[in-house]
């Protein structure tokens, strides 16, 4: 077994000793709550197959990971998928959904949508169409216990580590110019480089980095915020409806506990912080308001 999967295994031992195992995969909401919607929407054609396509990550602990063990997929994306599934009275079917092929993915219609901790930008939103923001992360630098790094200064000459198709790719040649950067299709590929001193430092969004150190308490996050990273649930471009059905689902999921409930589920029983739920709109963030 390889040691991502060794990592992942161990976080989920933890998450089930607490009591926090996965949730099923067939949706028990009776039909009669369900509204039905038009069979020329995507609404529609979801509720004709029975099953909804969503792309996750397999490997990003607690947003998307596959039990090693009983082969669920879980964590907080994977329940904000369930809660579109269950609007939808169908099935949701997870399909992997690593940081490069998440916009293909929609495009190329093999998925619904993707809710995999994908960052809303100007150029992505180009290509294909984003919900509100559903969560909003940080940007930060992972580094093992003992390391001089202390911030994005002293990142240079270093090799960092970031995902191929991440908003990182940028965001190091900005901050970072003199970094020694190497790519990686998974998050997950980054950790074995970091513990053979392959590379030096980790950059992605703090709530990923810290499924990293729920697994490995010799990493520590260190230096300031990098960037603001809003999640938002990508789908076809131009599919306003589907949109706006989106929408709908994730700000009753905001304002009836269930967001509160999974954020504390997968990452405020292990940081001992809490976040409110965005409140800002998709105009507005990609307007950068908020």
């Amino acid at each position: 077994m390889t040691s991502w999967r060794l990592g992942v295994l161990a976080l989920v031992l933890v998450l089930l000793s607490a009591g926090c195992g996965g949730q099923p995969d067939v949706v028990e909401q009776p039909a009669a709550q369900v509204p039905r919607f038009a069979p020329d929407t995507t609404m529609g054609a979801i509720q004709r197959d029975g099953e909804i396509a969503i792309g996750v990550k397999f490997d990003a602990p607690p947003f998307g990971f596959r039990d090693p063990a009983g082969g669920k997929v879980q964590g907080f994306d994977v329940d904000v998928g369930r809660a579109v599934a269950e609007s939808l009275g169908v099935r949701p079917r997870f399909v992997e959904a690593v940081s490069d092929d998440r916009i293909p993915l929609i495009q190329a219609g093999e998925v619904d949508l993707v809710l995999s901790t994908m960052t809303i930008t100007p150029q992505r939103a180009q290509s294909i169409g984003f919900t509100d923001p559903y969560f909003v992360a940080r940007g930060r630098i992972l580094v093992p216990e003992g390391s001089p790094i202390t911030g994005v200064d002293a990142l240079a000459g270093e090799a960092v580590c970031t995902t191929l198709g991440s908003t990182y790719e940028l965001t190091l040649a900005e901050q970072a110019p003199e970094a020694d950067l190497r790519l990686v299709d998974k998050i997950s590929e980054c950790v074995p480089l970091l513990r053979d001193g392959t590379v030096d430092a980790i950059v992605n969004d703090d709530v990923i980095l810290t499924g990293l150190i729920i697994q490995d308490g010799s990493l520590r996050l260190v230096g300031d915020d990098l960037t603001t990273e809003p999640y938002g649930a990508g789908l076809a471009a131009g599919d306003e409806a589907f949109a706006t059905f989106l929408d709908g689902v994730l700000e009753r999921f905001k304002a009836d506990g269930r967001w509160t409930d999974a954020y504390q589920r997968w990452l405020g029983r292990f940081t001992g912080e809490t976040r409110e739920p965005p409140t800002q709109s998709l105009e507005d963030t990609l307007a950068g308001v908020g």
